[in-house]
């Protein structure tokens, strides 16, 4: 329960609360594989191919870790009750084809968390990579641009990135502990606690069904006994005060937005790192917010950069399929972007083998 009286300045504690300095130069949040690990991998893959599973229709069945999975179930673990992320290092996605790559990092999600949907056409597997022309600047999704993209929280419990291919130059992840953050505004500004906890509205204009409001009205912070559950994306916070139904916004939340960026990028708090070929970046968005720095890359969008990136409900989600999006059972559980319930013409669905998608005459069946 969201409970602010007595308990808002309270600080945080645990392993949780973390600084970047202090992890630096440390690896016990780093998850190295093995050879032995390696080839499990492998042959999961094939495995997967003889089963002939779809995508969207894969479980930890189908990508069978014998081993790997305790290390997988550890790192969930991490992710639920430890600092907030892990860093998988060594998936061979040199010998992998984009496709391949993807059920790769689907499979691994499985023993993560529930694979759930990032757009409103039922994608489950995002490319992120700029498009051929877009410059830093432009105002397109950072997903398709070489712009810096500023701290903020995606709308799923967690959050995959597997690096597929770094930028030329630029283009590193940022974390930051949301518990440290919020116990820096407690002792910097006081005065702005308590406005964490109010409703916030978020814009939701490529994300809603037709009939539902544009915008999401949520507190940034929430607790829930001796943890926090942080939302935040100042993009969308400033742009759903534009939607009919939204206040204005008051000098007061420009103050706490200002302060939450300063804080979340000052070399106190951050992590700062380099996520190469084979790296795989498992992040609570609960409990930690992440920012990617702006790059320089190649003019060709195959062979520049590329990530992957899933999203994840957490294992073990109680809450019902269809409660009320602004329940606040529904508000604590983030359960990615619902498809919209329709059959699209398939000279509009992509042809790319390589992008996980919904199938929307299968969308009550999937669950």
């Amino acid at each position: 329960m969201n409970d602010i009286k007595g308990t808002v300045c309270k600080p945080f504690e645990g392993p949780a609360v973390w600084h970047g300095p202090d992890l630096a130069d440390r690896e016990d949040w780093v998850l190295r594989l093995s050879t032995q690990r390696v080839g499990e991998l492998a042959t999961a893959l094939r495995t997967s191919r003889r089963r002939g599973t779809p995508l969207l229709r894969m479980t930890a069945a189908d990508f069978p870790l014998p081993t790997l999975a305790r290390e997988l179930a550890g790192a969930a673990e991490e992710l639920a009750a430890g600092r907030g992320f892990v860093l998988v290092k060594g998936i061979p996605v040199g010998e992998l084809s984009d496709r391949d790559a993807g059920v790769v990092l689907r499979g691994i999600g499985q023993y993560v968390g529930r694979p759930v949907p990032q757009d409103a056409e039922g994608r489950t597997l995002r490319h992120v990579r700029n498009t051929a022309g877009i410059a830093a600047g432009s105002a397109v999704p950072v997903l398709r641009s070489r712009a810096r993209g500023p701290f903020h929280t995606d709308e799923s419990d967690l959050l995959g990135l597997l690096c597929l291919k770094p930028a030329r130059s630029g283009g590193g992840t940022a974390l930051v502990s949301s518990a440290a953050l919020h116990n820096a505004v407690t002792e910097r500004r006081p005065d702005l606690v308590k406005r964490l906890y109010r409703t916030h509205f978020f814009d939701r204009r490529d994300a809603h069904a037709p009939g539902e409001r544009p915008y999401l009205a949520a507190p940034l912070a929430t607790r829930h006994g001796a943890q926090l559950s942080m939302r935040y994306d100042r993009g969308r916070l400033e742009a759903a005060r534009i939607l009919a139904g939204v206040p204005r916004l008051e000098p007061a939340d420009t103050e706490l937005y200002d302060l939450v960026d300063a804080l979340a990028g000052s070399p106190r708090l951050r992590l700062d790192l380099r996520l190469e070929a084979g790296d795989l970046l498992l992040v609570d968005n609960h409990a930690v917010m992440h920012a990617r720095s702006a790059f320089e890359d190649v003019d060709d969008p195959e062979r520049g950069r590329h990530l992957l990136r899933l999203w994840l409900a957490r294992h073990g989600d109680t809450c019902p399929p269809h409660a009320g999006a602004h329940t606040s059972r529904a508000l604590a559980i983030r359960r990615g972007i619902a498809p919209l319930d329709v059959v699209r013409p398939r000279s509009l669905r992509s042809t790319r083998p390589d992008v996980g998608r919904h199938d929307p005459r299968r969308h009550r069946a999937d669950g």
